[in-house]
């Protein structure tokens, strides 16, 4: 799904909503930055699972917010990562992440919009391009974006999204077993509504923010296009947070439905790769 015309107010909406939040972010207990610098890794095991080993890897997270999974792939060995985000403020803390914890050396962190990453980046290509969570949804233009996440596919290499699943965009947070959107919705979805997800009662000024529901065939659909071999697709009865009042939390730590509710698709994830 396409929406060229509307990228540049998006873009400039959606990075004041976000830089304003950047601070909140960072001092808040989902990110929990002090347990990070202790050794906190971001990475969610059915990720780590179907990424592999990343040793000696050169591995490119694509709109990385403040850098935490980005600096967990360095930890699990990759010989070097680069986080890119259109926030300023966002890409600040990441760097000082990086020097806090001693990866300095091993990461670096671009101010870029994604769909600028090709010219934006340090190196052409990349073993790994990995992105997700939270971060589609933000994009008016789906196959722009599949067409440059592959263009940064090394020969060899592949995407890994792992993504929130848009299946969930027809519930509302009041009434998650009632279908009350459309999943098949063409127009951008548009909100002015104060707080964040870390903190909704937050007190915040920029809140114009503009997004796109795209559908998992248009999102599939997409990378293939762009010339990806798509390896697998898999769909998660987990989640990493509360979307909805009714998931329980497990001590796995993720959320699902309780026991005897009928289970449904949380997440998602897939690989796409570039023959060698």
């Amino acid at each position: 799904m396409t929406d060229g015309s509307a990228q540049p107010e998006w873009i400039e909406a959606n990075r004041a909503m976000w830089d304003e939040r950047v601070p909140l972010h960072a001092e808040s207990e989902l990110y929990d930055q002090n347990g990070f610098r202790a050794g906190r890794d971001e990475i969610r095991s059915f990720e780590a699972a179907e990424v592999g080993d990343v040793t000696g890897k050169r591995l490119v997270h694509l709109q990385c917010h403040m850098g935490q999974d980005t600096l967990s792939w360095a930890r699990r060995g990759a010989a070097k990562v680069v986080g890119l985000d259109f926030s300023k403020p966002a890409i600040d803390v990441a760097r000082g992440l990086a020097a806090d914890i001693g990866l300095a050396d091993r990461a670096e962190f671009v101010v870029s919009d994604v769909y600028d990453a090709a010219a934006a980046l340090p190196d052409a290509d990349y073993d790994i391009v990995y992105t997700g969570i939270g971060a589609l949804y933000w994009l008016p233009d789906i196959r722009r974006w599949a067409e440059t996440a592959a263009s940064l596919v090394a020969p060899g290499g592949f995407l890994y999204l792992a993504e929130f699943h848009p299946f969930l965009n027809v519930f509302k947070w009041e009434a998650p077993t009632e279908a009350r959107e459309d999943y098949f919705r063409p127009d951008p979805l548009v909100t002015d509504e104060p707080g964040s997800y870390v903190d909704l009662q937050a007190e915040t000024i920029d809140n114009l923010s503009f997004a796109r529901l795209h559908t998992l065939g248009d999102i599939v659909s997409a990378i293939c296009a762009a010339g990806l071999r798509l390896e697998f697709l898999h769909e998660h009865e987990v989640t990493v947070f509360q979307q909805f009042p009714d998931l329980v939390r497990g001590e796995d730590g993720y959320f699902r439905y309780p026991a005897g509710r009928p289970r449904l698709p949380l997440m998602y994830s897939l690989k796409a790769s570039r023959p060698a």
